[in-house]
């Protein structure tokens, strides 16, 4: 199997896991960048993701605009994807997400912060992003070159940036990691929820994320994970029943 055939394999295997486990909906995305060209990256056509299949994965330029014409129709908040490669070029893979125990701390006061060492990998400060600020009165989506620099300008060096009244975002160095990532969130963020109904919480200190995330952060440093969920979602069955 080539390079590029794995890496649009995997990228399938990418939606279905993410679906399956709940951070996904009937919306939501992941893309990977392409393997040999840091210019362009594989994301798939307008398909819920526990949908799409191997013929739906289309090749963008990191100006958000298919590399060659298509009738199919696209991802609106495509642009994500595009402006964090064009910016951090030490990405290989983005999650948009509208998972719902997100949700309320991208509109509370409360911050979203890691206090399992699991999720550590989603870093130490996790910034909001508001539309409004840069661009007023909007309908939240992502949709233009412009929204989606200034979303890209606060993610900064991190791995998620939340999004008001929308989401979040989560790019890593590998589409393994960023699957873990997208994932981790949604449990710290319910245990976050769990835990603050008993009382203070203790979370993570600065130290203690760094520390986990050597670990736990690197690429492939849980393939067994991956693995694991790939099978529960039966992911790898269903592609290699594909002709």
């Amino acid at each position: 199997m080539s390079a590029h055939q794995a890496t649009l394999r995997e990228l399938v295997i990418a939606n279905r896991i993410l679906a399956h486990e709940q951070i996904f909906d009937s919306y939501g995305h992941v893309s990977v960048r392409h393997p040999k060209d840091p210019e362009r990256f594989f994301l798939a056509a307008s398909v819920s993701p526990e949908q799409v299949q191997i013929e739906d994965i289309l090749e963008y330029g990191i100006d958000g605009q298919p590399v060659t014409a298509t009738t199919r129709a696209q991802y609106s908040e495509r642009f994500i994807h595009a402006a964090i490669y064009a910016r951090r070029p030490d990405i290989r893979a983005v999650v948009h997400a509208h998972t719902e125990s997100v949700l309320p701390f991208t509109v509370s006061s409360t911050p979203l912060r890691p206090l399992l060492h699991v999720a550590a990998i989603i870093g130490h400060d996790i910034p909001v992003w508001d539309m409004n600020a840069d661009f007023g009165d909007t309908d939240l989506l992502v949709t233009h070159p412009d929204h989606a620099a200034s979303l890209a300008q606060t993610l900064g060096s991190g791995r998620v940036v939340l999004m008001r009244g929308h989401g979040f975002t989560a790019a890593a160095a590998s589409l393994e990691l960023v699957v873990r990532v997208a994932i981790y969130l949604k449990v710290n963020a319910q245990a976050q929820w769990a835990a603050m109904a008993l009382g203070p919480v203790q979370f993570l200190s600065a130290g203690e994320v760094a520390a986990a995330d050597a670990r736990m952060g690197s690429p492939k440093a849980a393939s067994r994970v991956w693995e694991n969920w790939a099978q529960r979602c039966g992911a790898d069955v269903a592609l290699q029943a594909r002709p």
